[in-house]
């Protein structure tokens, strides 16, 4: 008992006594705080890290236990928790953030020419499957890019705009070998080819493997700096991956893979911008 007595004694003195001499100074820590835990959550919740916000709180309890047992709040000790956690964050979820901050400096706009219905959708996904496999039993490279308008204006200006209606035949006329815009990405915006050949930032990992293709480096690149998904087919297997938040979720992707991509592109995002 004696032990929650003085708890109770330090947190009226420093909520108490010292609040009104140092209101200013805790009105900022509080600030700070809550920017940059609200930044770390929205960072963490559109990764899907759940298990990073449990163990963020789980910290956050433990110092505030922590300060209950000190006898003063100590200003230098909340700011060394701050850059601690800021530094841990940024180190663990770099990509993340400078994604998020990208996307956030890119204007979205609606670039569906009509309303996307079920049976819409559905047709629009199995003549990408189609083409997609297709390409693959071929052994023709492919890079297909599922955007909502945030990608950086310099990569789609480095390919040509089409604006084109999505079709089987035409996304694989536009990779065939001897066309001028296979060697490029191209880029579906909602129901439209939206352009192709474009050139996307190549991943500069040393780490990923000295046989990885450019058109999946390209792919881990351009998800590095923008929320999209792409999907690689390797010219040299006909090996099909899922490309996501700089990574490889899916290598040697079947058709259900490949339709279960396009479902969270189309009704996850473009349905929602929709309605929006």
């Amino acid at each position: 008992m004696a032990q929650w007595e003085v708890i109770k004694q330090n947190i009226i003195n420093n909520f108490g006594t010292q609040f009104a001499d140092r209101w200013l100074t805790y009105l900022l820590q509080f600030v700070l705080f809550s920017i940059l835990y609200y930044l770390i959550f929205k960072v963490l919740r559109n990764n899907k890290a759940d298990k990073f916000v449990g163990i963020i709180v789980f910290f956050i309890v433990l110092t505030g236990i922590a300060l209950a047992f000190s006898e003063e709040l100590d200003s230098g000790f909340l700011f060394i928790i701050i850059v601690m956690t800021a530094l841990l964050v940024f180190t663990m979820f770099h990509t993340e953030i400078k994604r998020t901050l990208l996307d956030a400096g890119i204007k979205k706009s609606k670039k569906l020419s009509e309303p996307i219905t079920v049976t819409g959708v559905e047709l629009i996904m199995d003549e990408i499957v189609r083409a997609v496999q297709n390409m693959s039993k071929n052994d023709i490279g492919a890079l297909i890019v599922l955007s909502n308008d945030n990608l950086p204006e310099g990569i789609i200006e480095s390919g040509t705009k089409i604006n084109a209606q999505i079709t089987s035949q035409m996304v694989e006329a536009i990779f065939y070998p001897k066309a001028p815009l296979h060697d490029g990405a191209l880029v579906i915006e909602g129901n439209k080819l939206y352009a192709a050949g474009c050139f996307l930032p190549l991943a500069q990992d040393e780490r990923l493997p000295k046989e990885m293709g450019s058109r999946h480096r390209a792919a881990l690149g351009v998800t590095m700096v923008a929320s999209v998904t792409a999907i690689v087919v390797s010219e040299e297997t006909g090996i099909i991956s899922i490309v996501k938040n700089g990574s490889i979720k899916k290598k040697y992707a079947d058709a259900t893979d490949i339709k279960e991509a396009l479902s969270d592109y189309y009704w996850s995002d473009l349905t929602a911008e929709a309605v929006g």
